[in-house]
């Protein structure tokens, strides 16, 4: 498998990113610089945190206009894909690779904290190592993670299968007092109709080793590489 982990300006998750994919799992990993139009041939496109051009104007709209992103939009219409982390889920609905918006935290405060998720769907090429209804802790870093959508979106993705990961306590109650952001109906991460671009505010890449407080970031890297390669090493 090869990864491509595209750089933008105020992009900070990216080394995160590489990390996952080259020392984790032993693939190979490039960058991909904002401005350039190649993809060097990757497999799977990942839009790291961060807050590219400072979150001017709205957390990713400068970002969707990158030049890179007319390949990624290309690369993912082609059915690779494309895994957007946290700024990567705002820059992906902003470029219309995933539907809804990414609107500031309910408190108007920047939260960064381990968070419990529970498993909504495996049936997808980035949740297949997990067990449905898996609760698990991975972290979050944002001042504008509040997802939204229109009533009939939202009935779309929870009728199709789409929510992927919802904020939960843990013991796996989707309370309001587990939402860090105030998301519509604790939304946490969604998956595109077609199943190939997943969005997600909290960070699986620094959830990859027991030096940073968990591993519940490692099956879904290997759930991409399972997918690419029809196995995961051991």
């Amino acid at each position: 498998m090869k990864a491509g982990i595209v750089r933008f300006p105020g992009s900070n998750c990216d080394e995160d990113a590489y990390h996952a994919v080259a020392d984790v799992l032993g693939q190979e990993a490039v960058y991909l610089w904002h401005k350039d139009h190649d993809l060097q041939g990757v497999d799977l496109v990942i839009l790291p945190g961060g807050f590219s051009y400072g979150d001017y104007l709205r957390a990713g709209a400068i970002a969707r206009f990158s030049p890179i992103m007319q390949e990624v939009v290309q690369h993912a219409k082609r059915g690779g894909l494309v895994l957007g982390i946290c700024n990567g889920f705002q820059i992906a609905c902003e470029a219309g690779l995933l539907p809804g918006a990414l609107l500031r935290n309910d408190t108007l405060r920047f939260v960064s904290a381990p968070v419990s998720l529970r498993v909504e769907s495996i049936a997808t090429a980035f949740t297949s190592q997990y067990h449905l209804g898996q609760v698990v802790s991975i972290p979050v870093a944002h001042g504008d993670g509040r997802y939204t959508a229109d009533g009939d979106t939202l009935a779309r993705l929870e009728g199709e299968g789409h929510v992927v990961f919802r904020y939960v306590t843990g013991e796996g109650e989707a309370t309001t007092s587990a939402n860090p952001n105030g998301s519509l109906r604790n939304i946490a991460g969604i998956v595109s109709a077609e199943g190939n671009v997943l969005g997600m505010m909290p960070h699986p890449e620094r959830a990859l080793e027991t030096a940073l407080g968990s591993t519940d970031g490692l099956p879904l890297f290997r759930s991409i590489l399972e997918s690419m390669l029809g196995g995961v090493p051991a």
